[in-house]
């Protein structure tokens, strides 16, 4: 049995689309029967007719990548290597000059001789010194 028209005139009465109109498959022959708007009417009102419910899409995947980005995690506009946005050669001169730093300022102080200090610059050049925490450590049994 064809039902296409049945269900094309059930989804106008619901205001639904074609593929949402449920037919009860106890009420086979009263919906073939029905010929009418009002006989359709009177099938949904009756149950034997009926919209099935709005399926939508998903919030899931957006609330997973919201709370990531939250928390930092997106790249958002970010383009390139770590190592290209901030060069090792940056990197590097910035941690140097640093290190001269307070190696002058250690020498001013007095807390290094003339002797220390120029290893210690050496070091520095020569890339054995690791950070300024390390300097310091350097630079403490350099004064003993």
């Amino acid at each position: 049995m064809n039902l296409r028209s049945k269900k094309r005139l059930a989804a106008s009465v619901l205001g639904v689309g074609v593929d949402r109109v449920i037919f009860d498959d106890e009420y086979s022959d009263l919906i073939q029967d029905a010929i009418t708007r009002s006989t359709i009417r009177g099938l949904i009102g009756f149950g034997a007719i009926r919209a099935a419910p709005e399926k939508g899409v998903s919030r899931g995947r957006f609330r997973e990548r919201s709370a990531k980005l939250k928390r930092g995690r997106g790249s958002g506009s970010t383009e390139g290597p770590a190592k290209a946005r901030n060069p090792r050669k940056d990197a590097w001169v910035t941690k140097v000059r640093a290190l001269r730093w307070r190696l002058k300022v250690a020498k001013d102080r007095e807390e290094i001789d003339n002797e220390a200090y120029k290893r210690l610059y050496g070091q520095v050049k020569g890339g054995q010194v690791r950070n300024v925490k390390h300097l310091l450590s350097l630079i403490a049994e350099a004064g003993k």
